[in-house]
């Protein structure tokens, strides 16, 4: 599914709301949840799921076609955690 996609499902199961505002609530959804965990918090929705800023370890790897070691840096990650509403969903 697509960006363009999910507007449309979100405007077709809110009565009178029009593509054009069904995308700006979520680009503020989008906005709302990459600034709080931009910022380290973690953010719950019940039944979805949670995000969260994780971080990797700095290490060492190798190039598959050489078997050279390469040092990849530490970095920070986007977590996601699945909710069991989520779970079931996708196991049903």
């Amino acid at each position: 599914m697509t960006k363009s996609e999910l507007i449309d499902a979100i405007a077709a199961g809110v009565d009178g709301l029009t593509k054009s505002k069904a995308e700006q609530a979520l680009n503020v959804t989008l906005s709302a949840i990459m600034d709080a965990v931009a910022k380290g918090d973690t953010l719950n929705l019940i039944g979805f799921g949670s995000f969260s800023k994780g971080e990797r370890a700095e290490r060492i790897a190798r190039n598959p076609q050489t078997g050279e070691e390469i040092k990849v840096s530490a970095a920070k990650t986007v977590k996601f955690k699945a909710g069991q509403r989520f779970k079931d969903a996708v196991n049903n």
